[in-house]
């Protein structure tokens, strides 16, 4: 390759290099552009601290003489007793909530427990007969075992009475009858 054709592939290289970085680097930037933007519009558009000073100013309403609102001019100050009530109720509801859950937590043991209980038993039985079936495949195998012994014992024993009765004269297909007929008419 020449000097230019070099060039050519570096500025490839470059220019795939920064389209890569845009492609990866470009969708965080631009959502931090736009909360960046929305901060500004909202501390723009947003007013002035108010400055409110109760004790000094008279109610805007007139209230009859019979009827009076002591909570008025507390300015909306929060008032203990109903703030210590809310607290009291919100720690019940936990409290109770937290109870709720516990028992909850309890039952799922206790079913989780029962199962467990219940397939150690089926376990078990399986395991019984699996034992019953193991000892009867034995016992059938001993006894397969001796059969083939005794088997062998009565082919050899068999083997030898032939040998024997071949020996005294005797013939494979011959009956006694026809054997005694040609010992009477001799």
């Amino acid at each position: 390759m020449n000097q230019t054709g070099v060039a050519v592939l570096r500025v490839g290289l470059v220019v795939v290099a920064l389209c890569i970085a845009s492609y990866i680097l470009a969708p965080p930037l631009y959502w931090h552009f736009r909360e960046g933007l929305a901060a500004v519009k909202h501390s723009s558009s947003s007013c002035a601290p108010c400055l409110c000073d109760c004790s000094s100013q008279q109610p805007i309403l007139s209230i009859p003489q019979g009827l009076s609102n002591t909570s008025f001019g507390d300015c909306a100050k929060p008032d203990p007793e109903v703030t210590g009530d809310t607290e009291k109720n919100f720690a019940e509801l936990l409290s109770e909530e937290l109870k709720l859950r516990e028992n909850v937590a309890l039952e799922n043991q206790r079913r989780a427990d029962m199962a467990l209980l219940e397939a150690k038993k089926i376990a078990s039985q399986y395991q019984k007969e699996a034992d019953k079936c193991n000892s009867g495949m034995e016992t059938c195998e001993g006894a397969r075992e001796k059969a083939e012994l005794a088997l062998v014992a009565q082919k050899k024993l068999s083997a030898l009475w032939e040998l024997r009765a071949r020996q005294k004269g005797w013939k494979e297909g011959v009956t006694k009858s026809q054997s005694q007929g040609k010992v009477q008419s001799s």
